[in-house]
């Protein structure tokens, strides 16, 4: 299995807005709506702590501890390194036999 390269951490909206301006410099936005991308979270606590990665101002890169209460936290995604992801067909599917034909039923008789 491959390691986890990160996690997208999505907030209630009701915790962005009352975090307001103070959040809006950690969040990205994707197609399930906003999220703070993080290279490591602690959910052992009352704060969740969020470990971003991030840019200083002379572009020297810095990781910064973002910890915010439990209750605002709505879901925590672990982002995953491998190209592809998702759900596959497991409809069993017929051979084909060696000759590379499919197999014809067998006749009733």
């Amino acid at each position: 299995m491959n390691e986890s390269s990160g996690y997208a951490v999505f907030l209630f909206p009701q915790a962005l807005e009352v975090l307001g301006a103070a959040i809006k410099p950690y969040l990205q936005d994707g197609p399930a709506g906003p999220f703070v991308p993080c290279r490591e979270v602690d959910t052992g606590g009352a704060f969740v702590e969020l470990m971003l990665e991030a840019r200083a101002p002379d572009g020297g890169a810095i990781v910064l501890e973002l910890m915010v209460p439990g209750s605002m936290v709505r879901m925590i995604v672990s982002a995953r390194s491998e190209v592809a992801f998702g759900f596959r067909d497991r409809t069993p599917r017929t051979e084909p036999e060696a000759g590379g034909a499919a197999a014809a039923p067998p006749a009733s008789a």
